[in-house]
């Protein structure tokens, strides 16, 4: 891709429910030209970049954790812009509520008929998929918030074991996956724009990193509860304390007196999965926080969440996190020097 001729106008929205973390960091790597500029050669000397943090409306704006912004001008004055990233949100309790800010998504929609990208920083695409354009796109949201992004806006497809998404016609709908991948949306934007020269310089200067693996790793399962059949809630009650037992499926059908086909459909049917796909992604958890937290090793690991053959162990993880035990302990222990005795 060839560097940008002109310095393309950022449009960060800001709102109530926004993290600043995500905000702030967001705006100092594509600003950072400024800083780097003139002492980088790899960069260019003019910035590529102008941003400009808006708002519903203009002014101070306290963003999720209390913390205010200043918006420095309202949407509603912003006629042209060529790139809007709403960063992560924080939902609550209650989910997300569309209809709260129209005037964004009115102008978000607006301005993307004009040619501007749309992007998100994690759960940000619950505002912008109210603009209707990321129906039928593929699209990332962080994992914890995929069950209430897909209850709200059930036609748009979702991947959130994806670091990064680009979609659309003109690939101008960009979603990045969970919290820290707002570094792989910001380095993506620079070297599509800049080139991927400037994009590792940044990356290589603040510390950012491209999360190569994918978010597998860094997903934890969660089954599904909300689905209102008591027999498959008991089982999931009993099972997430006796996951490692021998033939654990086999004792959730006795315990619920129902016949095995009628289990594992009402099962299936409740919690999307199969019940052995359930107690595989519970003992796989299990051993992902033992490789986190202790020295065991994978072998003892292996046996103590219920797998006596090793090496079907080590496939297994594989297949569910896309790494090995070995590589995952590498990746994710807890150093030894911020362990104590609390677990």
């Amino acid at each position: 891709m060839s560097a940008t001729t002109r310095s393309l106008h950022v449009s960060l929205v800001a709102i109530p429910e926004a993290v600043i973390s995500t905000l702030s960091g967001i705006y100092d790597v594509l600003g950072a030209f400024r800083m780097f500029g003139r002492t980088e050669p790899s960069l260019p000397h003019e910035p590529p970049f102008m941003i400009e943090i808006v708002a519903a409306e203009r002014g101070s704006v306290a963003l999720a954790s209390g913390i205010p912004v200043e918006a420095r001008r309202a949407v509603s004055e912003v006629k042209a812009t060529d790139i809007i990233i709403v960063p992560s949100i924080l939902l609550g309790t209650d989910g997300w509520t569309p209809g709260r800010y129209p005037e964004i998504v009115d102008w978000a929609r607006r301005r993307h008929a004009e040619g501007a990208l749309l992007c998100s920083a994690c759960s940000g695409v619950f505002l912008l998929a109210e603009t209707g354009l990321f129906d039928g796109q593929q699209t990332t949201v962080h994992w914890s918030y995929a069950n209430a992004f897909a209850h709200v806006f059930p036609r748009v497809p979702l991947r959130p074991d994806r670091v990064l998404v680009v979609s659309g016609e003109r690939e101008e709908l960009v979603t990045s996956g969970a919290s820290m991948t707002w570094h792989d949306l910001v380095l993506y934007l620079i070297a599509r724009h800049v080139g991927a020269t400037a994009a590792q310089t940044l990356a290589r200067l603040f510390a950012l990193q491209w999360h190569h693996d994918g978010l597998a790793p860094y997903i934890v399962f969660q089954g599904r509860e909300d689905h209102g059949d008591a027999a498959v809630a008991d089982a999931q009650s009993w099972l997430s304390t006796h996951f490692a037992v021998a033939s654990p499926v086999e004792e959730m059908v006795r315990r619920s007196g129902l016949a095995e086909r009628t289990f594992k459909r009402r099962f299936t049917k409740a919690t999307g999965f199969a019940p052995i796909d359930y107690v595989q992604r519970l003992r796989i958890e299990d051993a992902k926080r033992r490789l986190e937290r202790t020295d065991a090793p994978a072998d003892e690991i292996s046996w103590r969440v219920g797998y006596e053959d090793a090496a079907f162990f080590r496939r297994l993880f594989k297949r569910v996190t896309g790494m090995t035990p070995g590589v995952y302990r590498r990746r994710f222990q807890v150093p030894a020097f911020a362990r104590s005795n609390k677990k």
